[in-house]
């Protein structure tokens, strides 16, 4: 699955009528309805404020709002456009302001899908790679190499930190792990105490 890379606004003008795009991230209903109604409240003198977003780690729940345009015109077509694009945990509010020239329906689904579509190639996508955090403790005598080995094969840890001995947490894609572990063992001599933690995901952007 795929994120916006960050949260922004897109405008366009069609006929008269401006389309502000806004998009942000959301975890959750409850943050995704928290940010459309702060939206709506700072944008109460527009026409309209249509809505759409996706969420969860499959991207299996989602709703749309037409906000009183014509059944199937805006929501619908902006949520197309979230799908389409394998978002997940996004959510896209398009600002119109009439211009005084009608549109028709087809008209107005061209107009709220570019909108949309124009905001996600403004602000840049991540994709979302599945990743296991693996602790890796070494003595002292051992750091230095292995952290610099480290550093040249990568991934780079999250965090190192200093005790009786040194510990690093790397985030390590799930489907490396048994590599990644084979070669702190390697450059080790065996003598790595390796440990798997928490799975998760790591933003990666994504480039046009």
């Amino acid at each position: 699955m795929r994120m916006i890379r960050e949260a922004g606004s897109h405008a366009l003008e069609i006929r008269k009528s401006r389309f502000v795009c806004t998009l942000a991230r959301a975890h959750g209903e409850a943050e995704a309805a928290a940010f459309l109604a702060g939206h709506r409240k700072a944008h109460r003198d527009a026409t309209h404020n249509c809505t759409a977003y996706v969420l969860g780690g499959h991207g299996e729940i989602t709703k749309s709002s037409d906000d009183g345009e014509p059944a199937g015109t805006a929501g619908i077509p902006m949520l197309e456009v979230l799908v389409r694009r394998g978002l997940t945990d996004t959510v896209a509010v398009v600002t119109r302001h009439f211009g005084g020239v009608k549109l028709g329906a087809g008209g107005l689904v061209r107009a709220y899908g570019r909108a949309v579509a124009g905001a996600i190639d403004a602000v840049g996508l991540v994709e979302l790679r599945p990743v296991v955090t693996v602790t890796v403790a070494v003595e002292h005598a051992l750091a230095g190499r292995f952290l610099g080995d480290l550093h040249a094969r990568g991934p780079l840890p999250s965090d190192v930190r200093y005790g009786a001995g040194v510990e690093a947490d790397v985030p390590v894609p799930a489907p490396g792990l048994e590599e990644f572990e084979a070669w702190a063992a390697e450059v080790t001599a065996g003598r790595a105490r390796v440990r798997r933690g928490a799975a998760g995901h790591v933003e990666v952007p994504v480039e046009d």
